[in-house]
């Protein structure tokens, strides 16, 4: 659920930044024929799993979710993202050195660019993303809060992210501390993964 995260860890990389959007959406062997992907998309989605196995990984986001559990239970991790997203969006120019809305407007447009086979699920997910501009919303609490909300919305069971940011306002200075410390890290991964994928 990190868009904002998987989509500047692609850096200005077409190809790669369109696979690393359909991490979620391919499933099995990226490079199989029925997925129809560009080998840099395919390099874009062996990115996106390498920053989530990171993540899910890591002791910051560990510690995070733990404070998260008690009330999001199993989706305490896309709780987590979302968070982690809110912390980048609101501190983008420090943490990248491009302000948030030039990277959005790249974004966006290089997706509708190359969404024209994409699946059903990535497409409609890519039209509310951009129809609604959710991540200019993600440096507010009110944006972080709709956010939740509309993921609770989509969960099979009762995922107590419709009332997580409860819990952002309360720990507020200890995510902001586990993000500051893991972000640099996980830059450092990327680099080293992308290196490996020649991209």
């Amino acid at each position: 659920m990190n868009i904002l995260a998987h989509g500047w860890l692609s850096g200005r990389n077409d190809s790669l930044l369109a696979g690393n959007f359909l991490g979620d959406f391919v499933k099995g062997a990226p490079d199989h024929p029925r997925h129809e992907l560009t080998p840099g998309e395919v390099a874009g989605v062996r990115l996106h799993r390498a920053i989530d196995s990171f993540t899910d990984d890591h002791d910051e986001v560990a510690a995070v979710r733990d404070l998260l559990r008690p009330r999001c239970h199993k989706y305490a991790g896309p709780a987590v993202d979302i968070f982690f997203d809110h912390f980048l969006a609101a501190n983008f120019t420090e943490l990248t050195g491009e302000s948030l809305a030039s990277f959005t407007q790249y974004y966006y447009g290089t997706l509708q660019r190359n969404s024209t086979h994409f699946p059903d699920p990535a497409m409609q997910m890519l039209g509310a993303l951009v129809q609604y501009d959710w991540i200019r919303h993600y440096p507010t609490i009110d944006g972080i809060d709709r956010s939740l909300k509309g993921v609770s919305r989509r969960t099979a069971f009762p995922s107590g992210l419709d009332t997580a940011v409860i819990d952002l306002e309360r720990y507020y200075a200890e995510i902001s501390q586990s993000f500051s410390r893991f972000w640099p890290a996980l830059v450092a991964e990327v680099e080293r993964v992308r290196l490996e994928l020649g991209r």
